[in-house]
């Protein structure tokens, strides 16, 4: 007779890539076939096998996890161009041309909006972290910004009935020419935002010519992986006029040039910041935020973090900038909104300037909301909203729909949580220099992404944290918030296997978090009980001071650390169970 527990639901396994891939097979291995007689849905969402398949296997996970319920994501590559050229170089028959965007992008975006799930960011509670704080205060630190532009220039309102947005072109021709059609339910919101590349161009040549005569390394951060044609572009046009004009002298004065994802960027600031630096963020709406935040942090300081910090990131619906239209236009002439035949608003613009248009959906708002309060009422967090009310109409449904959501709660007799509504940056702020009790924070989407990545270096390591996608209908898909680790793996290959370095701490919590999820549902109270164990496992492994490099001295005792591989990790952890 097995002495395997039993479990009657398949659970959906979304493969990856990497050194997260190669963890992922030993835990799978380790702590689910081997102790489990579980039913397993995997699904190979592989670099590789997404192009292979031109981007259906991420159809076919969206559809698993819809029909199934629960599932575990591993991180996946986003190729870049040179990595997009080895691979097809591999498979000579498959057609470029013809590679559909599921094929080359990141399937997240597309998972996360085909099951209509929002993120939830947890702090794993390893009792014995303790994160060693940057000295921040009167540390020489500048943000620069945009003072125009952008989403603090944009036309927002909320779609007065349910129809179709057009974004129209007119230019030398003086026919209009449709870029981009999206439908709208009534109460929705929606934006359009643009920037003078002109502009932006000249505050490149400002930002760097400051950072020349005052001597400061030169750190500039957006968002171009996903806003390709709005961030992107504003990229292309700051990086030529640094090489073309800046970057000799900086060299020359031993300056250091560094290009990151904002929300790396952002998470580097408050994890290890450099002694004296500027940071440009045209994106005026997220630099402002930095700005102040960086003010706050030389005044102030980071605290030490006795508190859980939940991040609840949005990303059902109609998904802001990530699913925005954006794009740079082809010459000078005139933009126009027009909904089911009425113009909205019109602007001129030049060719090469950045277009976003973007849109949400409130009901997918309402839901997200509920699932805040749900989770905030579960685990009793305080709950604080960011919101730019005071110009962003599109702001405001976040507010209606909260007041809304809040009272439905009091008609049932279930009591919301204590929340706030501050602006973003006063949100942001209070995350880090003065963090409450339990607390939650949520955050669209862009927002959302930049927070995470703060909370999780506050952590001490993303391995640190915990990542659940939660759909209104009850699909649940479990993920850590890292990425494949690509430089581990290089050294995994270069040495046939013998230096594999990774925390599995977050993947591990995964897997332990969608069996204990499997086992509520089929009230398997065997399963449910090999779940918690799991998480205790895990925890009491990292107490008793077996750890991985990444948190080498990051404990309240170093000198009782014992520093293990990824395999070593993995068995401390199991002797415990």
């Amino acid at each position: 007779m097995s002495s395997k527990i039993k479990v009657e639901a398949p659970l959906v396994i979304l493969h990856g890539d990497e050194m997260a891939q190669v963890a992922f097979e030993k835990i799978l291995d380790t702590f689910v076939t081997s102790r489990l007689e579980i039913p397993l849905v995997e699904i190979d969402l592989s670099a590789e096998n997404r192009l292979v398949t031109n981007g259906q296997v991420v159809i076919d996970a969206v559809e698993a996890l819809k029909h199934y319920g629960v599932g575990i994501k591993n991180a996946g590559m986003t190729v870049n161009r040179a990595q997009l050229g080895e691979l097809l170089a591999k498979h000579p028959d498959i057609d470029s041309s013809r590679l559909h965007p599921l094929a080359t992008k990141s399937p997240n975006g597309a998972i996360r909006k085909g099951i209509g799930g929002n993120i939830t960011r947890e702090d794993i509670q390893f009792r014995n972290l303790l994160v060693k704080r940057p000295e921040w205060v009167g540390r020489d630190i500048v943000v620069d910004t945009m003072d125009t532009g952008g989403i603090k220039d944009s036309f927002n309102e909320l779609s007065r009935d349910t129809g179709v947005v057009r974004l129209m072109f007119v230019g030398s021709s003086g026919n209009p020419v449709e870029l981009h059609r999206r439908e709208v339910q009534k109460g929705d919101p929606w934006l359009l935002a643009t920037n003078d590349l002109e502009k932006v161009k000249a505050w490149a040549h400002r930002f760097f010519q400051r950072a020349i005569d005052e001597k400061r390394d030169i750190y500039l951060g957006l968002k171009d992986t996903v806003i390709a044609g709005y961030d992107g572009v504003m990229r292309a046009a700051i990086e030529t006029i640094f090489e073309e004009h800046y970057r000799e002298q900086a060299e020359a004065l031993g300056l250091s040039y560094f290009y990151e994802l904002i929300d790396a960027q952002a998470a580097r600031l408050v994890a290890n910041p450099p002694e004296r630096a500027i940071w440009g963020v045209p994106d005026n709406n997220t630099g402002r935020k930095l700005y102040k935040l960086v003010e706050q942090l030389k005044q102030f300081g980071i605290p030490d973090r006795k508190a859980q910090v939940s991040i609840s990131r949005m990303s059902a619906g109609g998904g802001d900038q990530y699913g925005s239209f954006n794009a740079p236009a082809d010459e000078d002439g005139i933009l126009k909104v027009i909904v089911d035949g009425e113009e909205k608003h019109a602007r001129h613009i030049k060719k090469g300037d950045p277009i976003l248009l973007m849109s949400n959906d409130h009901v997918a708002i309402r839901d997200w909301v509920l699932q805040v309060f749900r989770d905030a009422s579960r685990k009793n967090k305080e709950v604080y909203f960011g919101l730019k009310r005071e110009y962003m109409e599109y702001d405001e449904v976040f507010s209606t729909v909260i007041t809304d959501v809040r009272r439905k709660l009091a008609e049932n007799d279930t009591a919301p949580p204590s929340f706030m509504i501050m602006r973003p940056s006063s949100q942001l702020t209070k995350m880090i220099t003065d963090p409450p009790r339990n607390a939650l924070y949520p955050a669209q989407n862009l927002d959302g992404d930049i927070f995470s990545d703060i909370s999780a270096a506050l952590g001490g390591s993303l391995a640190t944290a915990s990542s659940i996608i939660e759909s209104k209908d009850g699909t649940m898909l479990f993920e850590a918030p890292h990425g494949t680790a690509h430089d581990l793996y290089l050294k995994y290959l270069e040495t046939d296997g013998k230096e594999a370095h990774f925390n599995s701490s977050a993947l591990l919590f995964a897997v332990a978090n969608a069996l204990e999820t499997l086992g509520e549902r089929e009230a398997n109270a065997a399963l449910m009980e090999y779940a918690q164990r799991l998480k205790e496992a895990l925890i009491d492994t990292v107490d008793a001071g077996f750890i991985t490099g990444d948190l080498k001295g990051k404990t309240s005792d170093p000198a009782s650390e014992t520093l293990v591989d990824m395999q070593g990790f993995l068995d401390a952890v199991a002797s415990r169970l």
